[in-house]
């Protein structure tokens, strides 16, 4: 059984390897900070559809690929979830942005991903080692690989290697959530903070409504509705970016 609990299949179509080929993944695994027991399983990430159009019964990564891109999904949604107040369509922005095919390719060539990939002879010659959908694949594949090697924990602790950086550089560039450009802007106009004021608060437990208003000195912007204080605070926030005279 796998460490997650839940039963895997095996990875098939896996090509055996070589001794110089053992070493390589060996490096990279050292390199980004992952373990294999079976380096094959890790090999078969590296495998471009356009090889295994050449090789009969060789399997290519694209299985691997569309595992690893739900991963990479989840443990992205889930650290921004944990990491920001911003609303959701803010969030949804951040994500797409990081794991986009633009993000994942230079880190798969910081990584050494591009002299890994094993491709059809066609792909090699039309230069497929250095195109950014061929990089961002293989990254993908290796984090579903990695997902069936060693579970979620692991995978998450992978993909935040990455992922975490590409995030507090996104909120650096000026994706900052509204609460805090507006208490930036605020006090740098009056040394104030602003204040948030719970409107009101309506539903079941499990589908609760509130509404927000925030002041600023004697001025107040909202009510904002959202289906969390955290979220409603925010878009009242924003009504207030957008209102008042800074």
């Amino acid at each position: 059984m796998p460490r997650s609990g839940v039963s895997r299949p095996p990875l098939r179509g896996i090509m055996e390897l070589t001794k110089e080929r053992k070493h390589q993944l060996s490096d990279f695994c050292d390199r980004v900070g992952i373990k294999f027991k079976n380096l094959e399983h890790l090999d078969q990430a590296f495998h471009h559809r356009s090889l295994t159009n050449e090789k009969h019964g060789v399997k290519n990564n694209e299985r691997l690929e569309f595992l690893g891109d739900s991963v990479l999904g989840m443990v992205t949604a889930s650290y921004l979830y944990t990491k920001s107040d911003n609303p959701e369509g803010d969030l949804a922005k951040i994500k797409s942005a990081v794991v986009s095919e633009k993000a994942l390719a230079p880190v798969a060539l910081k990584f050494g991903i591009d002299k890994l990939l094993l491709l059809g002879h066609g792909e090699e010659m039309s230069g497929g080692r250095k195109k950014p959908a061929i990089l961002a694949d293989c990254m993908e594949a290796i984090i579903g690989a990695y997902y069936l090697e060693a579970g979620y924990k692991q995978a998450e602790k992978y993909v935040l290697s990455f992922i975490e950086p590409a995030v507090k550089e996104a909120f650096a560039d000026g994706i900052k959530d509204y609460k805090t450009q507006l208490q930036e802007k605020f006090q740098q106009k009056t040394k104030q903070c602003p204040r948030y004021e719970l409107i009101s608060k309506t539903g079941p437990d499990h589908d609760q409504t509130f509404k927000v208003c925030v002041h600023l000195g004697n001025k107040a912007f909202g009510p904002a509705t959202a289906k969390s204080k955290k979220e409603a605070e925010q878009l009242a926030a924003k009504l207030a970016l957008e209102n008042f005279s800074f």
